[in-house]
């Protein structure tokens, strides 16, 4: 039965975890309200023995203790920050201190929910989605191996999903004395659905099929433990073995106060239409001038025909003012010598 987030914010949010084809659940999840917002944390823990519960457990308590005494006038990113990396410190002393708990460690997924935005922290292979409708708007890309070569075209995402190394982890809690955490703050509208789950929810099927069953329209607790079941059901169709599952899913009542970035295809889209826009302004200048030139070429041009045919006509008529004043002179003369 999935346990119900209970919160003083907006939202309705469900856990769930199943053991799977494992012997033991090594995988954590926690939540609480604190100053700064409702705190959500799921782990997968690693590790032989009772390691990989240990660290798991480990991790989730020291970022839900650190963040209980953090302030509402302190900087969220900063304290979670913090309380991740206090985490490492814990789970790596402790293994140290431990030769049975040595070499444990684990994932870390982690959601911090205010009214102005969602916080979202992650190391390793667990993941956090976040929904709009049946759309995916974020989701954390893994730390390790096989999505660096993704990233790098060398596989597809799906392939990387079946691949033999997939559970070769880059980074993670207490395998390494310091931790840098992924952390990344997004805007949120009402009616998202956010997920933290485990490689061992969202691993076994394709993406597309995964986000139709998390993304699904219907009660939120029923939602979870279906698509819980559905994948139980595809580890045992596999032949068993599979690993643990974990999953919080938190819908959200109301729109963040902060203001929705623009995706980098958005961007990528308005530069162009922009660069467009500036290249037809350009080219209609040129065309502009163009015309200007050859208009003013055409004036001048007219301008100096009308000039020459206004002196030639000029000198047309000196001439006929000419001839006239010296026929009236020599026709004087004719007229005195008669008289």
């Amino acid at each position: 039965m999935a346990v119900r987030i209970e919160s003083g914010y907006p939202i309705n949010g469900y856990i769930e975890t199943l053991i799977g084809g494992r012997t033991e659940n090594q995988d954590s999840a926690g939540f609480k309200d604190v100053e700064l917002g409702c705190l959500v944390v799921v782990c997968d823990g690693m590790g032989g023995g009772n390691g990989g519960s240990t660290a798991s457990r480990l991790a989730v308590q020291t970022v839900i203790d650190d963040m209980s005494l953090a302030k509402d006038y302190h900087d969220p990113i900063e304290k979670l920050t913090d309380a991740i990396k206090h985490a490492n410190e814990v789970v790596y002393t402790t293994g140290n201190a431990d030769p049975s708990l040595k070499g444990m460690g684990t994932t870390l997924t982690a959601l911090l929910l205010s009214e102005h935005s969602a916080i979202i922290a992650h190391l390793g292979d667990s993941r956090v989605y976040q929904f709009r409708g049946h759309d995916k708007v974020f989701r954390t890309n893994d730390h390790s191996m096989v999505f660096q070569l993704v990233k790098q075209g060398f596989i597809s995402e799906e392939e990387a999903r079946n691949h033999p190394q997939s559970n070769v982890i880059l980074a993670a809690i207490g395998i390494g004395d310091t931790v840098e955490p992924e952390i990344t703050e997004v805007s949120y509208n009402k009616g998202d659905r956010f997920v933290l789950c485990t490689d061992g929810f969202w691993g076994m099927m394709p993406e597309k099929e995964f986000i139709h069953y998390a993304s699904g329209s219907g009660d939120l607790e029923e939602t979870i433990v279906n698509t819980a079941n559905e994948v139980n059901s595809l580890g045992i169709r596999h032949g068993g073995g599979h690993d643990n599952l974990t999953a919080a899913m938190i819908d959200i009542k109301r729109n963040s106060k902060l203001s929705p970035k623009m995706r980098t295809s958005h961007i990528a889209i308005l530069c162009s239409l922009i660069g467009l826009l500036l290249l037809s302004i350009a080219m209609n200048v040129l065309v502009c001038i163009q015309y200007s030139k050859q208009t003013d070429s055409a004036i001048t041009e007219l301008f100096f025909s009308k000039s020459n045919k206004s002196v030639v006509d000029e000198g047309a008529d000196s001439a006929d003012v000419f001839e006239t004043e010296v026929s009236d002179d020599e026709v004087a003369p004719e007229e005195g010598q008669e008289q």
